[in-house]
């Protein structure tokens, strides 16, 4: 990665992060014990719930989906790739510990995403041989670089795209999580890292909604 390129990466992370202390200040609709510990989970609602981007997408099962049309569900929608070292594994071994903590009606809401931003590396058929590992119900989804720029910009989570050329290479990405409603709508972040005892314990609140 260039210096601008880290720069940037950098500049993005602080905004998200600033963003993140402003936004926890104006959670409507609940008192301040309930804010306070929304937050102290990572929990970060947004003040105005966002419209995510028209953008068509293939899942691990080679099937077209809409990026706007996950709805009827909460999503976790997390911004990685399989060939990544470290912040992708541990965070997926997580989300499948976190819903095995949840009610089983509520883990039944809920709707975990893994975004490939190594479309060149992650074909169907390797999201779908990755995510077995974790739960069969993850979904995995593929998209080109510039419609994947797109909807991490939406969602305020960057990504710095890779040079593909160098063999065994890695993508920069936050591990931070965009939380969608059943609207399909973005209604906030979970912050990494995950505390895996905590969200299992402010989820079910959140996700009856």
């Amino acid at each position: 990665m260039t210096r601008t390129q880290k720069t940037a990466f950098i500049l993005v992370a602080i905004v998200a992060v600033i963003l993140g202390l402003t936004v926890q200040r104006v959670l409507s609709g609940r008192s301040g014990a309930d804010q306070a510990a929304l937050v102290d989970a990572g929990i970060i609602l947004l003040p105005q719930a966002r419209t995510v981007p028209d953008l068509k997408m293939t899942d691990q099962n080679g099937e077209p989906v809409a990026v706007d049309q996950l709805k009827d569900k909460w999503t976790l929608v997390f911004l990685g790739y399989t060939y990544c070292p470290d912040i992708c594994p541990a965070t997926l071994a997580q989300l499948r510990q976190i819903k095995g903590e949840l009610p089983k009606d509520v883990a039944g809401r809920l709707r975990v995403v893994l975004v490939s931003v190594d479309p060149d590396r992650d074909t169907p058929e390797q999201l779908k041989k990755y995510l077995a590992y974790f739960d069969k119900d993850f979904i995995g989804l593929n998209a080109p670089v510039n419609q994947l720029k797109t909807l991490a910009n939406a969602l305020s989570i960057p990504f710095i795209p890779a040079d593909t050329r160098k063999p065994g290479y890695t993508v920069d990405h936050s591990g931070n999580l965009a939380l969608l409603g059943p609207d399909g709508k973005q209604h906030g972040f979970i912050r990494a890292p995950l505390n895996v005892k905590k969200l299992s314990e402010r989820l079910p609140g959140l996700l009856a909604l």
